[in-house]
């Protein structure tokens, strides 16, 4: 029997949304038992659509949906009293509790690190934000438009001569809810030798700044900047979409091996011992003069000619899909990227796999996304609640 990585860890789940879903999906798909607490309300991503799965009566947003498998869900109002009370005995019995709260609301509530880890001391606190829980943006909303303009991303995203654009993807929640389980593994290991949980604080524009890497070195050592480029690359060149005949080839010149090669499909073998591409610094500098030359020849032919040339040469070159074109390949499916659950809402549910294929403690779903408070009396009473206690909430 195969036993996933985090069987035995239990994860109470107060946020809402994106960010701290997303990271207690997968947590849940690594063995940790979630249970999701939502408001009376729902989580906001409820009521996020169209589009939307079920009837009137199960309606399910497709963006809820997408974030929420592998958990348990019950409904407390944690603005009361008998609200609070169920979710400190949740955090008395859990490993690690995850919020995305306005900082300061907890406290509030009598539900802040302080108090509960005085009463459970291995509980781990992950606090995710928009803007972190100090400095001057602390009570600032977290919005990931708002990380990914603040953040700078947005001012390298998008055509040279075209305004700033923000990434297609709410790719500054998903990337903290991607560094919030990091987070949460590192505090997991490092309570292996002290015996305490700690607090973990995580914000959307905190990890979108440890994305910049060599853009961030060319500010510190006050190099030329990067900018706005497309598809392009900053620094190698060709690496970016070719114009062809029908459409746009992306091909990834990494090399001086594969510039030779990538010439040579092109039958424009005269451009290697040429000394304005000789070697990647002088494409670069020359970028538009090569690319002018390069496209005069790939709009002969059509992409899939081209990438089959290529192929064939060792140069790495590949369509830009639409997301029908990727889920629709063999390899999305031999990768294990449809995953499909019975629903008690919807019927069928499909979501996308986990990315990491481990050999021994592999992954694995352990169950749909909730519906509305399903578990609310199962996990009250592992809790100590009577049926009757149980019905007054």
């Amino acid at each position: 029997m195969i036993v996933r990585p985090l069987e035995g860890i239990r994860v109470l789940d107060l946020s809402r949304v994106l960010a701290g879903p997303f990271a207690t999906q997968w947590l849940g798909e690594m063995g940790a038992d979630v249970i999701k607490v939502e408001p009376p309300a729902g989580d906001d991503t409820r009521g996020w659509g169209p589009p939307f799965l079920g009837d009137d009566e199960h309606r399910q947003s497709l963006y809820y949906l997408s974030t929420n498998r592998n958990k348990r869900g019950i409904v407390l109002d944690l603005s009361t009293d008998q609200g609070q009370e169920a979710a400190r005995r949740l955090a008395d019995r859990a490993d690690v509790l995850v919020e995305n709260f306005r900082p300061g609301t907890l406290e509030r509530w009598g539900l802040d690190f302080a108090t509960l880890s005085a009463r459970n001391e291995g509980l781990i606190h992950l606090a995710v934000s928009g803007f972190g829980q100090t400095g001057p943006y602390r009570d600032k909303p977290g919005y990931d438009v708002l990380a990914q303009a603040m953040g700078g991303l947005m001012s390298l995203t998008g055509e040279p001569d075209g305004p700033p654009t923000k990434v297609g993807l709410p790719i500054a929640d998903l990337n903290a809810g991607t560094w919030a389980i990091v987070g949460v593994l590192m505090a997991l290991h490092a309570r292996h030798t002290t015996g305490r949980g700690q607090y973990l604080d995580v914000s959307l524009l905190d990890t979108q700044t440890a994305w910049h890497t060599y853009a961030a070195q060319a500010v510190f050592h006050d190099q030329r900047r990067a900018r706005r480029l497309g598809v392009a690359h900053p620094t190698v060149v060709p690496y970016q979409a070719m114009a062809c005949a029908d459409g746009p080839l992306v091909v990834a010149v990494g090399s001086e091996r594969l510039w030779r090669r990538f010439c040579g499909v092109l039958g424009l073998d005269a451009l290697v011992d040429d000394p304005r591409f000789a070697t990647n610094a002088d494409r670069a500098q020359h970028r538009e003069e090569l690319m002018a030359l390069v496209e005069e020849v790939m709009t002969t032919g059509p992409a899939e000619q081209w990438a089959g040339a290529f192929e064939a040469a060792g140069v790495p070159s590949g369509p830009i899909n639409t997301l029908d074109d990727l889920y629709a390949t063999p390899w999305s499916y031999e990768r294990g990227h449809h995953v499909t659950l019975d629903h008690p809402g919807v019927g069928t549910y499909v979501g996308t796999g986990f990315p990491v294929h481990a050999s021994d403690t592999p992954a694995a779903p352990s169950g749909p996304p909730p519906t509305m408070g399903q578990h609310t009396a199962e996990v009250l009473r592992e809790i100590g609640y009577t049926d009757e206690e149980i019905a007054r909430f």
